[in-house]
């Protein structure tokens, strides 16, 4: 976009809603940390209906979690993932937001 101003040209930058969003909101993680309470088949579970993860994928988090302790599994504002976090505590999981 283009503004004329007195005789003279000046170029403006343009961004987009998300690009806008995106630099003044800092990200979060949800990390969902390993615990001796919930089985893999539970924890599959929940990623695949509450994150939408295919059955393959939410295997996958299952052994990273269970390998490492933790793993993060979703991005985005502290507001947005707390939601996904109160879900997930009622669910049973040991969640965080970082």
């Amino acid at each position: 976009m283009n503004i004329r101003s007195a005789g003279t040209e000046t170029e403006v930058e343009t961004f987009t809603l998300e690009e806008i969003l995106t630099s003044i909101r800092p990200n979060h993680r949800l990390i969902l940390w390993n615990d001796d309470i919930n089985t893999f088949e539970h924890v599959i579970y929940c990623l695949v209906k509450y994150l939408d993860y295919n059955s393959n994928q939410a295997e996958n988090i299952a052994w990273t979690i269970h390998n490492d302790g933790k793993c993060a599994v979703l991005e985005g504002s502290f507001t947005e993932l707390e939601v996904y976090r109160k879900i997930l505590q009622q669910e049973g999981l040991t969640v965080s937001i970082d």
